[in-house]
């Protein structure tokens, strides 16, 4: 059974930084396309990061040069490293793993102006 557990997400000034993790158990994230997404009160859900197995990724064009998408195999974790913040970027992130539509339980982020 594929599980995915997200932790991380608070509250933090604009500019500030937060990392995100997703431990994955039942799986491992270095063969699979893992996901990072965010959905905002009142908005549809959105793709932030792809990450393939072939260790390219994707970024949303509103997160490009201030996230960063990152795995530890050896771990089973992937990460989302988030700089810069905006107000913008308050939400609830999840991951998953894309090809099996796996998603985490999700991990609130708030940044405030």
């Amino acid at each position: 059974q594929v599980q995915l557990v997200e932790s991380g997400g608070g509250a933090v000034q604009a500019g500030g930084s937060l990392r995100l993790s997703c431990a994955a158990s039942g799986i491992a994230v270095s063969i699979k396309t893992m996901g990072w997404y965010r959905q905002a009160p009142g908005k549809q859900r959105e793709m932030v990061a792809i990450m393939t197995p072939a260790r390219s990724t994707k970024y949303a064009e509103s997160v490009k040069d201030r996230f960063i998408a990152s795995r530890d195999n050896a771990k089973s974790t992937v990460y989302l490293q988030m700089n810069r913040l905006k107000a913008e970027d308050t939400a609830v992130y999840y991951c998953a793993v894309v090809t099996l539509n796996v998603w985490g339980q999700g991990t609130q982020v708030t940044v405030s102006s």
